[in-house]
């Protein structure tokens, strides 16, 4: 495998690689792997693991592999503060031509699809809405199922109304506190993107559901209830964080709610549920001519994404 590091850094608003793919399929070893060989940063493209103190649950790097490459957004805010595709987009560019700069290369790793498209397909300018009116509204639509959740959006935006919660949360709060809908903002309001990509999509396939689960064993093996236990002393209930996966189940039992089998099977429901609409987001939002698909349990995994590296960012190949 050659390095590419230097090419990288003398190209900054260039090309760009991306590792993608469902929770849990590999993709950080696999990055980590390609990083130390390359002489790469680590961008992280996950939407939780941007909150400090929310380490187990959302599968952060381990110190020693933080140790071993460099690595950013991991611990980037508060688990109060809110943290939008927007936002990690402008954080996302610093990064990459940091590393560029550094002369090392940019490697994006996560399944946060919105923030893949925020970066490499442009986002709209979002409007300026009332802090106070926002705080009131969102235990309202949190509080709402996903069915009622869903009639919302149908009537407000309905060319979002196929989306994900968090997608139909924000499609309804912006067209009740903006007056606008979401989706013509997007079309008239997108500014252009500035990095051109090339995907690594990791998926194991059907033996991902058996992954999510022992790696769901694992966290709690790691102390995920004693991590969370010390979280509620210190993180109010309404905290942007608590919304990543498992943590409210957790949370339950760590209220003396459910008990920890319990707690444990409602996690891997919700994670196998994630990751096929991540699967059914990539399948749909990246472009096939830019995507190398890569089983990571198959023989010669390693030359695989060798070849996809070597072939350079924006190779169609």
């Amino acid at each position: 495998m050659s390095s590419s590091a230097g090419s990288a850094a003398a190209d900054p608003g260039g090309g760009v690689r991306i590792i993608c793919g469902p929770t849990g399929a590999g993709k950080s070893a696999i990055a980590l792997w390609l990083a130390e060989r390359v002489g790469g940063t680590i961008i992280s493209a996950d939407s939780r693991q941007v909150y400090r103190g929310f380490d187990i649950g959302t599968a952060k790097p381990t110190d020693e592999e933080l140790r071993r490459v460099p690595h950013r957004g991991i611990d980037v805010v508060d688990p109060t503060e809110r943290y939008s595709a927007a936002r990690w987009r402008e954080d996302a560019d610093r990064w990459i031509c940091e590393a560029h700069g550094a002369r090392r290369a940019a490697i994006v790793v996560g399944g946060t699809g919105l923030y893949l498209k925020a970066l490499f397909e442009g986002l709209f300018e979002e409007p300026a809405m009332d802090h106070g009116r926002r705080a009131a509204l969102e235990p309202v639509l949190s509080a709402l199922g996903l069915d009622e959740l869903r009639r919302w959006a149908e009537a407000l935006d309905p060319a979002r109304s196929h989306l994900g919660r968090t997608q139909l949360l924000r499609a309804v709060e912006m067209a009740l506190l903006s007056g606008r809908r979401m989706s013509d903002l997007h079309r008239s309001h997108a500014r252009p993107p500035r990095w051109r990509a090339r995907y690594l999509l990791v998926d194991p396939g059907p033996a991902l559901a058996g992954r999510l689960t022992s790696r769901t064993d694992e966290m709690f093996g790691r102390g995920w209830i004693e991590e969370v236990r010390a979280l509620v002393r210190q993180v109010p209930p309404g905290a942007p964080a608590w919304k990543a996966t498992g943590y409210r189940h957790v949370r339950a039992h760590v209220a003396g709610e459910i008990i920890q089998s319990v707690a444990r099977e409602r996690i891997v429901i919700d994670t196998r549920q994630y990751a096929k609409r991540q699967r059914t987001w990539f399948r749909h939002q990246l472009p096939a001519a830019a995507v190398t698909r890569l089983d990571p349990s198959m023989p010669g995994w390693r030359d695989v994404v060798a070849r996809w590296w070597d072939a350079g960012p924006e190779s169609t190949a």
